[in-house]
């Protein structure tokens, strides 16, 4: 990528979003970047990977897979550029990322080590605040969790589990999940669950194979 090229993709990036044209170039021409392609189907980080470099997809779409810690269940997201990996992970208690990554088409990353994030949010305080507002955010969006009402009903309860697992609140997820899983996780019976699902089916909000619950767009569950 060229100067010019990498310049401008920076720019729009979450991280470098507000700096300013003169500080972009020094970036530039200061900073180790690590350039990957994946192409389709290809997997980028399995969860248990070390964190000591953030990736920046910069085009292309990929897919994150998240477990449940006892794998009764996991959930696969669809994710366009773009986006910053999991840059909690690179600092904190778990240095290590809790999810597995695959290119769903060919895909495009900056990849910056440790060493770098830190001297970049040493020298560049808007650098700095927009790592500390990603992180902050997923923090903050966590720890309200608890403290939203309790949902009243079992169509509230499946939309409640669906969202709280979710590191974007928008786009399509998959839910690999057994109906016995689901209904141990949100305290009702399987028929109460089974029934309400194929409700949320036939609404066109869900689709339901055997094992899997698929949602085109998580944002629609909320009106």
């Amino acid at each position: 990528m060229s100067d010019i090229q990498l310049h401008t993709t920076l720019l729009a990036l979450p991280l470098f979003l507000g700096m300013s044209r003169s500080d972009i170039a020094d970036v530039v021409s200061q900073t180790k970047f690590g350039f990957m392609r994946f192409g389709r189907s290809k997997t980028i980080i399995s969860e248990g990977d070390v964190c000591d470099s953030i990736y920046i997809l910069i085009n292309g779409t990929i897919s994150t897979t998240s477990r449940a810690d006892d794998n009764s269940y996991s959930l696969t997201e669809t994710i366009p550029a773009p986006t910053v990996i999991q840059p909690e992970r690179i600092f904190g208690l778990t240095q290590r990322y809790s999810l597995t990554v695959v290119a769903l088409s060919a895909c495009n990353f900056i990849r910056l080590s440790k060493t770098e994030i830190l001297r970049l949010s040493e020298q560049y305080e808007i650098f700095r605040l927009n790592l500390l507002n990603i992180i902050s955010t997923q923090g903050q969006r966590i720890a309200r969790l608890p403290w939203h009402p309790k949902p009243k009903d079992i169509h509230s309860k499946i939309i409640r589990f669906f969202i709280s697992h979710c590191q974007r609140p928008v786009g399509t997820k998959t839910f690999n999940i057994k109906m016995e899983t689901l209904a141990t996780e949100i305290g009702e019976s399987r028929l109460n669950v089974s029934r309400e699902l194929n409700r949320m089916h036939d609404s066109g909000l869900i689709q339901i194979t055997r094992g899997i619950i698929h949602i085109p767009a998580i944002e629609k569950l909320r009106n």
